[in-house]
């Protein structure tokens, strides 16, 4: 097992606050794989995070307990160096944008200008990430121009340009309509094909059902569940936990009431059509 990053007994606590946004904290994340992170508003999604990205508490301040390890070093030894290894998407691209750039190519540039790296490479990286992220159309244009899914996108190829092992992105969707969403994850999905270790946050669970390969779940600061995507989103009992759930998981176990039988409680819509055509077909034999 490949362990990238750790979280040893975190506890995190923003100043001025009586109870911690994170409790307890065990976590180990496996190099490459796609982690899904649901939960209620508040209940620590957007904290774990920070502590991911090394924001808590060395931007937030506050008080942490136990730490945070970046391939086996705690991830306050990594200075600025740690742009370079984890890449952040915040959910409101607008947050990511500099302002200072006049064009969407200057902007994509921009992290690759501060670290140094020679004209003629970014020249390069930022040609392939930008037609990676089907930005070239955009690339003279301000960044203040654009809609929000192609600002997120602008986002996106900021951060991917970087060339990070690992993504922290933060509800990249929470402000896009269903054309900006799908345009996002086609890009998510690719980094997911390059072997890239995720982490998203995302209130649309289809999508969580659809990309990730395992899914944590947190409730008022705790992690109460981390498992296979199929194993955590095919439990209804999470329901009263206040966790989204798939409708076709719902669907699922509804059939299954009524006597249907089928394998698996469905997560995806393709799965659903798979199990519910394999369940009629064994009842019509």
């Amino acid at each position: 097992m490949d362990i990238v990053m750790e979280c040893k007994d975190v506890t995190y606590s923003y100043p001025l606050t009586k109870k911690p946004a994170i409790k307890n904290l065990n976590l180990k994340l496996e190099r490459g794989k796609f982690y899904g992170v649901i939960g209620e508003n508040g209940s620590g999604k957007t904290t774990l995070c920070a502590l991911l990205r090394g924001f808590a508490p060395s931007f937030y301040k506050g008080e942490l307990q136990g730490e945070v390890l970046l391939e086996g070093k705690n991830i306050n030894e990594y200075g600025g160096e740690i742009a370079a290894k984890i890449g952040f998407v915040f959910q409101n691209p607008f947050t990511q944008i500099s302002g200072i750039k006049d064009t969407v190519f200057e902007e994509v540039s921009y992290g690759l200008e501060n670290f140094g790296v020679p004209a003629e490479k970014i020249e390069k990286r930022v040609i392939d990430v930008m037609k990676m992220t089907n930005i070239e159309t955009l690339a003279e244009k301000s960044p203040f121009e654009l809609s929000g899914g192609q600002m997120q996108r602008v986002a996106l190829a900021s951060v991917i340009v970087l060339e990070p092992d690992i993504l922290i992105i933060d509800e990249p969707t929470s402000q896009l309509d269903p054309e900006g969403t799908e345009s996002v994850f086609s890009i998510i999905e690719t980094l997911k094909e390059k072997k890239k270790t995720i982490i998203l946050v995302e209130h649309k669970i289809d999508l969580i059902a659809e990309y990730a390969d395992e899914v944590l779940v947190f409730k008022e600061g705790t992690m109460i569940a981390f498992r296979r995507k199929q194993e955590i989103l095919s439990d209804l009992s999470f329901l009263e936990q206040g966790v989204t759930l798939p409708q076709v998981a719902i669907l699922g176990r509804k059939l299954q009431e009524r006597g249907l039988g089928l394998s698996a409680i469905p997560v995806t819509e393709k799965q659903a059509v798979e199990v519910i055509a394999e369940a009629l077909q064994e009842r019509n034999k």
